[in-house]
């Protein structure tokens, strides 16, 4: 059984959930946000990074799974974003996790089977797959389909001997 956290970063709200993949699914094991207020934002940044150290050492997952920065209409958010993205990966990489990365069509397909899916498709079949009664946060439920999409690539490489293989702009590196 191998922990996995799935981070969405952001630079005001990050989501984290961690789930436990069984080898026949996945199973909830925790989720919620990490709130960095309206600080400056080196502040910010360094709570990003102590949250997702704590929940790593809270929950002891030895995969990460997060969301590649996507260029939107604003730069600057764009740029904010990916450093959120730099300080979770920095504490991820500290803590020794392996680090997978899939844009947000990617989690979309793997999760709800199409990449035009909106949040809320993606937060119900979260609920589903997981078997949540109550409707996590939307950053965290982000987190949770993140982590989900990680065991499902894993699983699909370990028939083929690849479960090491890390992916790098949509290549295998082994």
């Amino acid at each position: 059984m191998t922990l996995i956290l799935g981070i969405d970063p952001g630079s005001r709200i990050t989501g984290y959930g961690v789930v436990r993949d069984t080898g026949r699914g996945c199973e909830y094991v925790a989720s919620g946000c990490i709130r960095t207020g309206d600080g400056a934002l080196p502040e910010r940044l360094q709570k990003v990074y102590r949250g997702v150290r704590e929940v790593i050492r809270l929950h002891g997952p030895v995969m990460l799974g997060i969301e590649q920065v996507f260029m939107s209409r604003n730069a600057d958010s764009a740029l904010k974003l990916g450093q959120a993205r730099g300080a979770a990966l920095v504490a991820a990489m500290e803590e020794g996790l392996s680090v997978a990365e899939y844009t947000a069509t990617q989690v979309k397909q793997a999760i709800v089977g199409t990449g035009a899916a909106d949040k809320q498709q993606v937060q119900l079949m979260v609920m589903h797959l997981l078997k949540l009664v109550q409707k996590p946060q939307i950053d965290a439920s982000d987190a949770l389909a993140i982590a989900l999409c990680h065991a499902h690539h894993r699983q699909s490489l370990l028939p083929h001997g690849l479960s090491s293989a890390r992916r790098r702009s949509g290549r295998l590196r082994l």
